[in-house]
């Protein structure tokens, strides 16, 4: 994959140490952030604070991005890749969500109030579908080549751009593009916490964070 360099990087509020070597999934359950590997098969739970590994989840199905719904963890994963769910307090699987057509497409994943957003790759897209049904409800044309993962963040959409180096935003009802920024190393999983936007740094095995404000001067 080829990497391209674009303007000065966003400023980096807080830097953790991953876990593990191949940083996939990010999100948020209110306290701690949850965090998969593909190469360890594992879901971590991660103190924001200081980094510590609370929990380890054992998940051999891992692929891509993770969300949670409130009481699952919702992991990316599987051959065509589908959505696992996964218990956050023992790791068992309690079954499975199809993305069809089914294909090797889904990067990102994050579970709103209107639904289950996923961003797709070739072409870059992305969709809201409907979190019960998985019928898609809307679908943007997005900028990028290389998506990777995804959050959602008072009305935007936010996907990483591994490729570029770039987290871009997009409006949620519109779908018009409002912001791009460039993060030091290259974004994987991501996840907003209410107050900052975290990202998976995966050459760097770490977790950053930085303000929302600085995705909107493009």
């Amino acid at each position: 994959m080829t990497f391209h360099e674009t303007g000065t990087a966003a400023p980096i509020v807080r830097t953790l140490p991953g876990p593990a070597a191949y940083m996939c999934g990010l999100t948020w359950d209110g306290t701690l952030l949850w965090h998969s590997d593909q190469d360890a098969g594992k879901i971590f739970a991660i103190d924001p604070a200081d980094g510590t590994v609370e929990r380890e989840l054992a998940c051999a199905r891992v692929r891509a991005d993770l969300s949670y719904d409130g009481a699952q963890l919702l992991q990316v994963g599987g051959h065509p890749k589908r959505v696992v769910l996964v218990d956050p307090s023992t790791g068992r699987q309690n079954g499975e969500k199809r993305v069809l057509p089914a294909s090797g497409r889904l990067t990102g994943i994050e579970l709103a109030a209107e639904g289950l957003w996923m961003c797709l790759r070739e072409p870059t897209v992305v969709q809201l579908r409907n979190y019960t049904t998985m019928e898609i409800e809307r679908e943007f044309a997005v900028e990028g080549d290389s998506p990777s993962g995804l959050t959602y963040a008072d009305g935007m959409v936010i996907h990483g751009d591994i490729g570029d180096g770039l987290l871009r935003a997009t409006s949620a009802q519109t779908g018009e593009p409002l912001g791009s920024v460039r993060v030091p190393g290259r974004p994987t999983g991501l996840t907003w916490d209410g107050e900052y936007l975290w990202y998976c740094d995966f050459p760097a095995r770490a977790f950053r964070c930085l303000r929302l404000g600085a995705l909107l001067t493009r």
